[in-house]
């Protein structure tokens, strides 16, 4: 039975895998969408989260089945359980995404966001791209270091949403414009929370899926309080 059970779950590692792999390239193509005007790179973002979509609808499936045939308890029940959060937070990424480029789309040839927010905005998309690579690393190696320096950097990108909403008041941007630096700057902030508890939860040896590299430390308080604010919200 326990090697039915490692079997299976090592497909349901795979899915995962190119869920994680799906959203990166969203992330990155959404920033490209947004920041270069390019229509066809936020064309590809919309299309591909139907694929993200039916992903997690595998991987939730494949849990689900694990569950009821396996009857997994301790480790290996918070295992499947944790699997099946994470694929629904690489979902809500895909969302994200997905909502940045089409803002890109709706307003192209034109620039969704004026000239003056344009550093802040490719701030935050860098940003994510860099969480975002180290995110699909992490699933493979469990660094734990890595972990740690995504969390404590998400206050990076905490700040340049604040920056946000000081270029929403400026006088010289349209009332669309202020509609979607605040919009956007909202879309690129959430895509950062979920980062964090998904990279808690891709580290950390009670709940992590998949892969057989344990974290090299425990989680700390601040870590349970991150992520139960994600499991509750």
């Amino acid at each position: 039975m326990r090697v039915i059970f490692n079997e299976e779950l090592k497909q349901v590692a795979d899915d995962l895998d190119r869920m994680a792999q799906n959203v990166r390239k969203a992330i990155k193509g959404a920033g490209e969408a947004l920041l270069n005007q390019d229509v066809e790179a936020a064309q590809t973002v919309i299309d591909g989260d139907i694929e993200i979509d039916a992903l997690e609808s595998s991987v939730i499936d494949q849990c689900v089945k694990l569950l009821a045939k396996q009857n997994p308890v301790a480790t290996d029940l918070r295992v499947v359980v944790s699997t099946m959060r994470l694929a629904s937070t690489f979902e809500r990424m895909g969302d994200l995404a997905r909502h940045v480029a089409e803002a890109a789309r709706r307003t192209y040839p034109a620039a969704a966001i004026p000239e003056s927010a344009q550093p802040v905005f490719a701030e935050m998309i860098d940003f994510l791209d860099n969480t975002a690579d180290q995110l699909v690393a992490m699933l493979f190696d469990r660094d734990a270091k890595t972990a740690e320096a995504i969390i404590l950097a998400d206050d990076k990108l905490d700040n340049l949403h604040h920056q946000t909403f000081d270029l929403a008041l400026s006088d010289d941007i349209t009332r669309q414009q202020t509609v979607d630096i605040v919009l956007l700057g909202r879309f690129l902030e959430r895509l950062g929370d979920h980062a964090v508890p998904a990279v808690w939860c891709t580290s950390s040896p009670a709940s992590t899926p998949l892969r057989s590299r344990p974290a090299t430390r425990a989680p700390t308080s601040t870590d349970w309080d991150l992520f139960s604010h994600w499991a509750n919200n």
